[in-house]
């Protein structure tokens, strides 16, 4: 490395660092959240690479977890060969192509170029494409009101990651999407398992999430009792150029009875909580509270 590049590393790395310790307090909620860059084509690469590793159930759940899903799923949401079901959040599509391979109607859609891209490819090498629509997009921006679904899935606490005000939104055009009877699977986080205590910690690498160069990863996470979120901000500062990364990741937790209020409010007429994935054999199951919400 030439003298004048290793100078302007070892000042990228300066400012980096100061950034840092003059970091926002964390005594009150940020105002604004660095959220992770979804559309961002590198980012949604790496992502993607974590959906597909069967080494972990961190972004996507591994084969054998998905198909104790799917099938528990057939079963509450009534799903028949014909039926047409919506993915929220659909990510590389493993759930919404096994739909369709057992005959129904898949739309899905999801914020990620790569996921999408990947959700199509999926369906094409399984000659799917004529029961699957993949759709690019953030789903704070669908329009899907009036379409008709049978059935809605909005899975592994997705809906989290959306202000209270932005998920009754979704909640309310989801309800919208269905027919009359439809029904909506919805999973979340079970706030009483929530991690509330104040926590940081790092670690270096130099191929994952943040990147395939070595970095330093810094994470520092706070619960907020009277919101009732949980926040995980992370720095992670790229080593060979000194540029810095900045996530906010904020869980917005619900009680059983605040949710199941809120689907009531979007217009569903009943809703059945499942507790621990109602004791399916996932991993982490007992983190989990499912709805089933019938318009």
């Amino acid at each position: 490395m030439s003298t004048s590049k290793s100078n302007h590393v070892n000042q990228s790395l300066a400012e980096a660092l100061w950034k840092i310790y003059h970091r926002p307090d964390l005594s009150t909620p940020l105002t604004e959240a660095k959220n992770l860059p979804w559309d961002d084509p590198h980012f949604s690469e790496r992502m993607l690479r974590e959906h597909l590793d069967e080494s972990h159930g961190a972004a996507t759940r591994i084969a054998a977890e998905r198909v104790a899903q799917l099938d528990w799923l057939w079963t509450k949401l009534n799903l028949a060969a014909g039926m047409r079901v919506l993915d929220v959040t659909c990510g590389p599509g493993l759930y919404a192509v096994e739909l369709a391979r057992c005959g129904c109607m898949v739309t899905g859609v999801d914020f990620s170029p790569a996921a999408i891209a990947y959700a199509q490819d999926l369906a094409r090498s399984e000659g799917l494409t004529a029961r699957c629509a993949f759709m690019k997009q953030d789903v704070r921006r669908m329009d899907l009101a009036g379409t008709g679904f049978d059935a809605a899935l909005f899975l592994y606490g997705q809906l989290a990651v959306f202000t209270k005000a932005e998920a009754q939104a979704l909640l309310d055009h989801l309800a919208q999407t269905l027919r009359p009877g439809g029904k909506l699977c919805l999973e979340l986080l079970n706030q009483d398992r929530v991690d509330k205590t104040r926590s940081e910690w790092w670690f270096t690498d130099n191929t994952g999430l943040w990147g395939d160069r070595p970095f330093l990863h810094l994470g520092e996470r706070v619960w907020y009792d009277e919101e009732e979120v949980s926040l995980e901000r992370f720095y992670i500062v790229h080593l060979e150029t000194g540029q810095l990364t900045e996530i906010s990741l904020s869980d917005q937790t619900y009680s059983v009875e605040t949710m199941t209020r809120m689907l009531h409010q979007a217009g569903f007429a009943a809703v059945d909580v499942y507790p621990a994935w109602d004791h399916l054999p996932l991993y982490d199951a007992d983190e989990w509270v499912v709805y089933v919400a019938q318009k």
